[in-house]
């Protein structure tokens, strides 16, 4: 059984569009990608430098738009029977599944973008990975320190946000911390003010019942309605993120493959140190797809 996953912010590489767009189907999703939202994701995907795109504004859209290029070539519809992503990706997944149309997909991450980039702006915050440790002893020294929890990602790797005097101060025993090059303490209650706005450009949007079940970062539950699925991204942008519960649930629904679009890397990773009992592939490049779709025949069907 094969699930399909997306990665969030932070997985994103200078150039990481270009080998991409040298397909011409997929050239022509981003351009009209590009016209749709009115940002250009083909020059921020090729020539961009890495300043521009840790821009969450700009980091954001970028990344859910190389995730639905990559799944498009991938072309598996009716061979996986889940998805699931982390933090932005939920929004990729959400596409990828139906639920919400690509250019939906890519105006509600371009807004999501601008508005957290507006409430990160409000108070200065940051985050950082707090790598090993006692899950338990590593929980109390981020809430000892006024700090949330914004991600718990399993696999020994938990995501602290908040103040940033705060994050210089966390150390765990038998931790290492390593701070995060973000704007904002995401999935925290410091940006509360982006979710109003982003309800609003929801309440617009038409969904549909996914193909697919929806893993939700909020519990790691399996939807199956549109509607909820979109409601959830919207709230989710102030809540943490519940990744070692989404893991859990794929164990538990008995998947055996999961394949990471682009940008992919991180999130397999996590699967192999938490789930190892599920094979993972990175569709990093074109020059995977023959070797994704071997993958696919492996693991596909319902």
């Amino acid at each position: 059984m094969l699930a399909i996953i997306a990665p969030g912010q932070g997985s994103q590489t200078p150039g990481m569009l270009s080998a991409w767009l040298e397909d011409a189907q997929i050239r022509t999703l981003a351009q009209e990608i590009s016209d749709a939202i009115g940002l250009d994701v083909v020059r921020l995907g090729t020539t961009a430098d890495a300043d521009e795109i840790k821009d969450t504004a700009n980091a954001q859209p970028l990344i859910v738009a190389a995730g639905l290029m990559s799944a498009h070539a991938l072309g598996a519809t009716g061979s996986f029977s889940y998805v699931a992503g982390h933090s932005v990706g939920e929004i990729t997944a959400a596409a990828i599944a139906g639920a919400l149309t690509p250019i939906d997909a890519m105006k509600l991450v371009r807004a999501r973008g601008v508005e957290m980039a507006k409430a990160a702006g409000v108070t200065p915050s940051g985050m950082a990975a707090v790598l090993g440790g006692d899950r338990q002893v590593v929980l109390s020294a981020i809430a000892d320190l006024g700090l949330i929890a914004a991600n718990d990602n399993g696999g020994g790797q938990i995501v602290a946000a908040g103040d940033l005097d705060a994050i210089a101060q966390l150390a765990p025993e038998g931790a290492r911390v390593r701070p995060l090059a973000v704007a904002g303490a995401f999935h925290t209650s410091y940006m509360q003010p982006a979710v109003e706005p982003l309800r609003t450009l929801a309440a617009t949007m038409t969904t549909s019942a996914p193909s697919v079940g929806v893993l939700s970062n909020k519990d790691g539950a399996v939807l199956t309605e549109g509607a909820e699925v979109l409601e959830r991204i919207v709230n989710q942008i102030a809540n943490p993120v519940r990744w070692d519960l989404c893991m859990e649930t794929l164990v538990s629904l008995g998947v055996t493959g999961v394949i990471e679009v682009a940008p992919a890397g991180t999130l397999v990773g996590l699967i192999k140190r938490a789930a190892p009992t599920i094979e993972q592939f990175a569709f990093k490049s074109l020059e995977d797809l023959d070797a994704a779709r071997a993958f696919v025949a492996n693991h596909g069907g319902k």
